[in-house]
């Protein structure tokens, strides 16, 4: 395809105009599920130099784009068609506006002449998407594309990151139109003032028992080494929020814990017992909040300092005692200017911390007969490089790895704090793509893996080698879990009758291997990583182990 010069008018379809300003815009791979509503724009990419992964269900494509913008910066971009279509990208439209992740979800339209008459397929994208999208619009005339895209660049990156939603009618898309190419969206750095910098030094020069909270998105390896730059000099022990632990080396000595979905009591009572809290990046939402008790709201019990790159989530829930509007890039950076005072008070504490940490993630408790998932994540863990990626959808299973785990990297968690069943296995297809000469592993359970399980025949098309560890109870565990709790013998539609989910993997033309005990698990994985293709592990687990921590002695589902 020629590319014109910028800021000339040339005539060009409505599909070539758009795929010329994603060229413009960096981008360097779309995923999609086909739809004859936007056929202008699949021509247009033909000869693009853009690469198109073809995906096996819509949400599927737009968790794929969404683990492409966690892991390169970048925004994730994908296509669907319309009605169904768009319907089923919901889900991952929902994981980017809760996890913060720039993507655009470009959905086709019916044509506009049709508009209103319930047309084949028609929706009301902006009724539909309008409260979890950052911004929804449909684009009605071919020359306002470069327009519309360069402010969706901007919208998705720009404070909060999160999703933007375009519906194009396909008829604009084939329009002939001549119109001047937009210049590439460069977003803001927010930086902290001076005068912020210096109070933030002052309320740590008076702590006695503080700690930092790292969370949400923006960040990048550049910004991580700087805060744990700032962290060493100030021995300051640092947590992660809810499946964000890749913000801070997991074998750093300073490093203390996540605060999520069951977290170690001690580092719970360590942050409410907190006399300054530093939280840099967070929202500290509902679950790493412990169901908003860990802070008071709307004042917490703590002296909080609150960093984020969007204003209106600065005093949004709890009132700070001194509110930053930075992003963490811009933030980490001015941390350089900060020094610890002459005697640190709390380095003890920062050991202790520390110390209550390894002893949560380096010794699982007992386990019930089968294999033992706590000492299996243990052998994982030095198994896989420093740079490994892996991902989890939702569910119980998810505990073992997020507590058993260590994340060494910037960018090797790919894990949605929206609680999404059927994540991780996209996101991983998504990571060996961009990331072949690394180690990938996604984490399902039983439940999770049949909601977007069909991407593993995506790994297979595109020869990306994941692998996939289906962890297999039989049952909606973190549901049963709820029932147990709530009402107790009373087991109702969390009962699971499953396939045999490795031969399935090799009907797709994978490798499958079936698992139940600690030894089989060691020698199947490393069949796993010899294998010249995706590989799946179906691992059977006893489904008296719902947790860690928590037994359940089996009854009979009514």
């Amino acid at each position: 395809m020629q590319m014109t010069k910028q800021g000339e008018a040339t005539k060009r379809s409505g599909g070539q105009v758009l795929v010329d300003q994603l060229l413009i815009q960096g981008v360097r791979r779309v995923f999609c599920v086909p739809g004859e509503s936007y056929l202008a724009v699949l021509d247009a990419l033909y000869d693009s130099g853009i690469e198109v992964i073809v995906c096996r269900q819509e949400g599927g494509a737009t968790m794929m784009a969404d683990a492409y913008a966690r892991l390169t910066g970048e925004v994730g971009v994908v296509f669907v068609t319309r009605g169904p279509g768009a319907t089923n990208a919901a889900p991952g439209v929902h994981i980017a506006e809760h996890d913060s992740v720039p993507i655009i979800l470009f959905i086709g339209q019916v044509g506009r002449s049709m508009r209103g008459r319930g047309a084949f397929q028609e929706m009301d994208f902006g009724a539909v998407f309008g409260s979890f999208a950052k911004w929804v619009a449909e684009i009605s005339e071919a020359a306002r594309l470069p327009e519309m895209l360069s402010r969706a660049f901007h919208v998705t990156r720009q404070g909060r990151h999160g999703p933007v939603v375009l519906a194009l009618p396909e008829d604009m898309l084939r329009d002939e139109t001549l119109v001047a190419d937009a210049k590439p969206a460069n977003p803001v750095t927010t930086w902290p003032g001076q005068s912020q910098m210096d109070a933030l030094q002052k309320r740590l020069a008076a702590a006695a028992r503080p700690i930092a909270i790292l969370g949400g998105s923006g960040w990048n390896a550049t910004a991580r080494a700087a805060f744990q730059r700032f962290a060493e000099r100030f021995e300051l022990p640092v947590a992660t929020s809810f499946r964000r632990a890749m913000l801070f080396d997991g074998d750093h000595p300073l490093y203390v814990g996540e605060i999520g979905i069951g977290p170690n009591p001690k580092l719970r009572e360590r942050i409410s017992a907190a006399d300054l809290v530093l939280l840099a990046g967070a929202r500290m939402s509902e679950m790493p909040s412990q169901g908003y008790q860990l802070f008071e709201v709307p004042k917490p019990r703590q002296s909080l300092v609150h960093v984020h790159a969007d204003a209106h989530e600065l005093g949004r829930v709890y009132q700070t005692d001194l509110a930053i509007h930075a992003s963490p890039a811009g933030f980490a950076a001015a941390l350089e200017g900060l020094h610890p005072p002459a005697t640190i008070g709390w380095a003890a504490a920062t050991r202790e911390a520390r110390a209550q940490y390894l002893a949560w993630s380096d010794v699982p408790p007992p386990a019930p007969d089968g294999i033992d998932m706590g000492k299996a994540m243990l052998w994982l863990r030095q198994r896989l490089a420093p740079e490994a990626i892996v991902s989890n959808g939702a569910g119980n299973y998810a505990i073992w790895p997020g507590r058993f785990l260590r994340f060494r990297r910037f960018a090797t968690q790919l894990a949605p704090t929206s609680g999404s069943m059927g994540y991780g296995i996209p996101a991983a297809v998504s990571a060996a793509i961009e990331h072949r000469d690394r180690q990938v592993v996604a984490f399902a359970g039983d439940g999770c893996f049949l909601m977007n399980g069909q991407e593993f025949a995506t790994a297979v098309q595109y020869q990306a080698k994941v692998i996939v560890i289906v962890v297999d109870n039989g049952m909606y565990g973190t549901i049963r879990m709820h029932q147990e709790r709530h009402y107790p013998g009373r087991i109702s539609a969390t009962a699971l009758k499953n396939p045999d989910f490795a031969a399935l993997a090799r009907a797709y033309g994978g490798f499958g291997a079936t698992v139940r005990t600690n030894a089989e698990f060691e020698a199947a994985f490393a069949a796993a990583e010899a294998a010249a293709c995706p590989a799946l592990l179906h691992v059977l687990t006893n489904p008296e182990a719902l947790t860690p921590n928590m037994r359940l002695a089996p009854r009979p589902a009514t």
